[in-house]
C-alpha cells in the first residue's frame, strides 16, 4: 500500500492551535481570555479540545489503513478547494476505478451506534447529519474528479461506539447508494471487497490517483481557514 499526504489527524489539530494562538494575540486579548471574557478564545479552546478529540480516531484509521494489501493508495487530510469540510482519508484502489471517501468518528464507547426509524443514532443522539455529510463529501469528490467508469464510495468508520451488527447499510435522502458505517474490524474486510470487484490496473490506479492529486490539495496549503 501506498501512503501519501498529511499525517492522520495533524493537520486539524495544527490548524486549531493556530486559530488558539491568534485568539490569544496580544496582551488585551491574553488578559481577557485568562478572565474569561474573549469569546474568541473560548471558541478556540473548544475547537482545539474537539479537533484532538477527532484526530485521535483518525490515527487509530490510519493505522488500520497501513494493514491494506497492496495496490491501495491512502491520502490523508486533504481539501478540496471551496468547500469547507476536510477529508480525513481518501484511498485509491487498485483496480483505478474506485475512490473511497473514509470519514473518521470517535464516539461514545458506553453508547452503541444503530438505525433508529433509518437514522444513525450514538445511543439516543441523532448522529444521521454527520453520515449525510460523508455522502455529500463523495458527491462533491466524484463531480470534481469528472473521470468517466470512476464511482466514489463513502465510508465511516466509528471508533468507541459499537455498530450494531458490525456493519449498517445506511440509506441517504437524495443519493441513490447508501453511505456504510463500520466497526473498525469491518474496514479492511470491506475495502478488499470493494478493491476486488474489477481486476488490477497499476496504470490505471496511478493516472487516477495523478487526477486525485489534481483536485484535492493537502489541509491547509493554499487556502486559510
Amino acid at each position: 500500500m501506498k501512503r501519501s499526504g498529511n499525517a492522520a489527524g495533524r493537520s486539524p489539530v495544527e490548524w486549531a492551535a493556530r486559530e488558539r494562538r491568534k485568539a490569544r494575540k496580544g496582551v488585551r486579548r491574553r488578559v481577557t481570555a485568562w478572565v474569561g471574557l474573549n469569546h474568541e478564545a473560548k471558541r478556540a479552546d473548544a475547537l482545539t479540545v474537539r479537533a484532538a478529540h477527532g484526530a485521535v480516531g483518525e490515527q487509530w484509521t490510519a493505522a488500520l489503513l497501513a494493514e491494506l494489501p497492496g495496490g491501495w493508495t491512502v491520502l490523508h487530510g486533504r481539501k478540496l478547494p471551496g468547500f469547507v469540510a476536510d477529508y480525513d482519508h481518501v484511498l485509491i484502489s487498485p483496480c483505478g476505478t474506485l475512490v473511497v471517501v473514509l470519514d473518521s468518528k470517535r464516539w461514545h464507547a458506553q453508547r452503541p451506534t444503530s438505525l433508529v426509524r433509518g437514522r444513525v443514532h450514538c445511543g439516543r443522539e441523532d448522529r444521521h447529519g454527520q453520515v449525510t455529510a460523508v455522502a455529500r463529501y463523495a458527491e462533491r469528490l466524484e463531480r470534481a474528479l469528472d473521470v468517466p467508469g470512476v464511482s466514489v464510495l463513502p465510508l465511516l468508520v466509528v471508533h468507541g461506539s459499537r455498530v450494531a451488527g458490525h456493519f449498517l447499510s445506511v440509506p441517504v435522502e437524495g443519493f441513490e447508494e447508501p453511505v456504510y458505517v463500520l466497526d473498525p474490524d469491518w474496514l479492511e474486510p470491506t475495502l478488499t471487497a470493494s478493491g476486488r470487484k474489477a481486476p488490477a490496473n497499476p496504470r490505471r490506479a496511478a493516472a487516477l490517483l495523478r487526477r486525485v492529486d489534481q483536485v484535492l490539495k493537502p489541509y491547509g496549503k493554499g487556502e486559510r481557514r
